[in-house]
This record gives C-alpha cells, sequence and structure tokens, in this order.
C-alpha cells in the first residue's frame, strides 16, 4: 500500500505534493479540534465550522464564526498555536525539522518540495534556509512572548494568565494568524502603544519574508565582526522592503485623510496616527485589530480591502498575490507606458517570464476574487455587498479582518472563503501548477499574428 503511495506521489508535481501535504494538514488539524479537552465544557462546535476553523488556522487567516475565548480551553489554545507554526513557518520547514530531529537524510524528492514551498529556485543551501527561518520565527516568537508577557501582568491578575496571553499574541502576531485570546483582538490595547509597536513590529517579521530577515541577519553578523567585503543585498530583498515600506506609508497616509473628518475627527494627533499606522500594519496579513473597522468610511475600507488582496511577501507568512508581484506590475506599466519592452529597477534588470508570472497571478486572483464576491452576493443576498467584498480580500489575503458577518454566512459561502484561505495560502503559483502538472516545452510552434488590443 505504501509502495503503491510512494510511486503515486513520485509522479505528482513538487506543487501537487505540497498541496496534499496543506490538506493533510487541514485534515489532522479538524482530528484536533474535534478532541473534546479542546472546547470549553459545555461549549458544541458544528462540523462545518470546525472545518472552516481548521483552514483559517492552518492558512493563519483568522476569519472565524465564534468567539476563540469562548469556545476554546487553554489545550485548545495551545493546539493551535501548534497548528498556526505549520501555517506560519511552512510544512515542509517543520517536516524537515522533525526529519532532522530524527536524524532522516534530507533527499532530492525533499529537497524539491522545500524549494516549491519557499518559492525558491534552486536546490542549494535549502537545508540550511529551512534551519533559518526555524531559528528566526521560534526566537521572535518566544522574545515577542517574554516582553508582551511581562507586560501584560498589569493587565492580568495571575503571571499564568498573563504570559499565556502573552506567548498567544506573539505566536498569533508573528505568524499574522489574526486570532486573539482577549475576545476583542487588540482593542484592549488601543491606547496603549507600547502593546502596539510590539505587535507591529511581529506582524511585520512575519510577512516581509524570510530571504529578508535572513539576509538582513547576515548584513549584521558582517558589520559585527568587520569584515572587509561589502554586502550585497539581493534584488528580491531591496524590491520587497522598498514596496513594504512604500505600502505602510501609503497606507497610514491615505487613511489619515480618508477618516480626518470621519473616525478621526475627535481624536489626538497621535491617537489617530496610531490607529491609522496599526489597521494598515494589519491588512499585509496579520488581521489583528485595534477598532471596530465597520467604524471606518467606505473609501478606507475600500483601500483596506486592496491592501488585504495584495497580501504579504513571498516565502512569509502572508497571502494574497503577494507584494513583489504588485510591484512587479507596476513596474511594468511604468516601463510599458514609456515605450520600453525591458523593466529595470536597482540597476538591474528583470526576467520576462517574472513578469508574465506576475501579471497571470493578479489577472487569476481578480477573476477569483470577482467570482467569489458574486457568488457570495447571490447565496447571501441579505449581506451587505462591501462586507462580502471585504471578507473575500480578507480570506484570499489570509488576512482575517471582517465586518462581522463570518458568522451569518451559509454553508455554500464558507466554502468559497475556505477555498480562497486555502489558496492564499498554498500561493497562486502553486494552485496555477496543480493541474497542469510538470512544467513542459512547446515541441511544436505556429506562425505567429498580431491581435488588436486596448
Amino acid at each position: 500500500m505504501f509502495g503503491n503511495m510512494r510511486a503515486w506521489l513520485e509522479k505528482r508535481s513538487p506543487a501537487q505534493v505540497i498541496t496534499g501535504y496543506y490538506l493533510l494538514a487541514v485534515i489532522i488539524s479538524i482530528l484536533l479540534f474535534c478532541i473534546p479537552a479542546v472546547h470549553k465544557p459545555g461549549v458544541q462546535v458544528t462540523f462545518i465550522d470546525t472545518v472552516f476553523t481548521a483552514v483559517s488556522v492552518v492558512s493563519d487567516t483568522g476569519l472565524t464564526v465564534f468567539n476563540i475565548s469562548e469556545t476554546y480551553s487553554v489545550f485548545g489554545y495551545f493546539v493551535i498555536m501548534l497548528v498556526l507554526q505549520f501555517g506560519g513557518i511552512g510544512i515542509m520547514a517543520m517536516g524537515t525539522f522533525f526529519w532532522l530531529l530524527m536524524g532522516r537524510k534530507i533527499g532530492l524528492r525533499e529537497r524539491k518540495l522545500i524549494m516549491v514551498d519557499n518559492n525558491q529556485f534552486a536546490l542549494s543551501g535549502l537545508v540550511k534556509l529551512v534551519k533559518e527561518i526555524l531559528k528566526i520565527i521560534l526566537l521572535t516568537e518566544l522574545i515577542g512572548a517574554l516582553i508582551l508577557g511581562l507586560h501584560f501582568l498589569r493587565y492580568f491578575p495571575t503571571w499564568e494568565e498573563a504570559f499565556l496571553h502573552g506567548l498567544f499574541a506573539s505566536v498569533t502576531a508573528t505568524t499574522n494568524a489574526g486570532l486573539d485570546i482577549t475576545g476583542q483582538s487588540l482593542k484592549p490595547f488601543a491606547g496603549d502603544y507600547f502593546v502596539q509597536v510590539v505587535s507591529i513590529l511581529l506582524i511585520i517579521f512575519g510577512s516581509i519574508g524570510f530571504p529578508v530577515l535572513i539576509e538582513v541577519k547576515a548584513y549584521l553578523s558582517r558589520k559585527r565582526l568587520q569584515l572587509e567585503n561589502p554586502f550585497r543585498f539581493s534584488l528580491f530583498t531591496k524590491l520587497t522592503t522598498f514596496t513594504y515600506a512604500i505600502l505602510l506609508i501609503v497606507g497610514t497616509v491615505l487613511i489619515l485623510v480618508f477618516e480626518y473628518h470621519h473616525y478621526f475627527k475627535d481624536f489626538t494627533w497621535h491617537e489617530s496616527f496610531f490607529y491609522a499606522l496599526f489597521q494598515t500594519a494589519t491588512t499585509r496579513s496579520a488581521g489583528l485589530t485595534t477598532m471596530d473597522i465597520t467604524q471606518f468610511s467606505m473609501p478606507t475600507l475600500l483601500l483596506m480591502s486592496i491592501f488585504m488582496f495584495i497580501g504579504g511577501s513571498p516565502n512569509s507568512v502572508g497571502g494574497g498575490i503577494r507584494t513583489t508581484t504588485f510591484a512587479l506590475n507596476i513596474l511594468f506599466i511604468y516601463h510599458f507606458a514609456k515605450g520600453n519592452r525591458e523593466v529595470k529597477v536597482f540597476k538591474r534588470e528583470l526576467h520576462q517570464d517574472d513578469i508574465i508570472k506576475s501579471l497571470a497571478i493578479t489577472l487569476l486572483a481578480i477573476i477569483m476574487c470577482c467570482i467569489s464576491v458574486i457568488a457570495i452576493s447571490i447565496s447571501d443576498a441579505q449581506l451587505d455587498l462591501l462586507a462580502i467584498f471585504l471578507e473575500v480580500c480578507s480570506a484570499f489575503g489570509t488576512v482575517g479582518l471582517s465586518m462581522g458577518i463570518t458568522p451569518d454566512l451559509s454553508i455554500f459561502a464558507k466554502c468559497i472563503l475556505m477555498v480562497l484561505m486555502f489558496i492564499g495560502r498554498i500561493g497562486l503559483t502553486s494552485f496555477l501548477f496543480i493541474i497542469g502538472g510538470k512544467q513542459k516545452k512547446a515541441k511544436l510552434h505556429y506562425p505567429k499574428e498580431k491581435v488588436i488590443t486596448g
């Protein structure tokens, strides 16, 4: 039996195998969430809601149909945090970690799977990459838990409760899951700028991309050792960091402008700034919030939906089309408008394949989200269209923000959101190759002919 299964897996493309592993992770999570000890005494959860929660946790989205703090026990909190690691760090990275613990050799097949799961281009250095990712993320979660746990001593009566909240808040922020055990997200800390700054830093660590963090670590190590050879950041790190920073700045400024005479009209400048900054940071992929977002005006909610559609960076805990895809689209439009066929940035020229892939991913994502909005608006006609649009973008971007309609969705709508959350986690590139299988070169070409466009 196992021999036949292995032979079948050998015929599948790495993208198809990775997708299968994430489906397996969802199934295991469903079984874990069905354990009676996971729930508080007397709490009953329907099967569809259990499945929805499992997909949401595995994909690090955070959309839920019930209050986590009122549904799950302390044991349930730890089960959630465990599953979040598989979704945030990556199924292959966690698998490699257990392989290494057991002393198992990482073969060529496993390296190919790691390469696909982490959006890498070469097989060399993958095990080292996985080790670095594990070190950075787990260390970040631990430091965040200690800092927040100590700070929460002023909010909670016992140190056990304070550090439990600190650990959960650190894990959910670093993995950009958007879940909470306060029952109110981070609204109780709306006036605590220290908690907000720490949370924003943890969100950035999780969503800016693991290769960026690894390169920054290498740069700091070279500076500490005072090595003579200059360190050169990769184009990926430059483009990702620049795009991430621009989105954070532009988003904060636009929310401040949109809400200046609306939600922020009675707030001080620093209250308005931190509300705008945190809500912009959380749209990368986090889903945590310091306020009720339904209080925002329509332009702000549309802006947040667009930002969630963009999502986090590649090879991070984030979903969406990814920041580099968005950047490549903008660069292509800019250079095309200037009459250039080559796209250049940071004294480098981009590959045409990357441009084509970014355009294909964006077009597919737009079509997929539009169909989802239409389908849900038909099945759940009583719901507001803007709320549905935000919910769809939140699911696809694996963010977790909602205008409160998630519990009221029909089973059909929940199934659509589960598909979007799952695709957002595995990535559209993997999704595109699930049906197609392995890439093939064309054996013949037909005569080329121009078509009128525009």
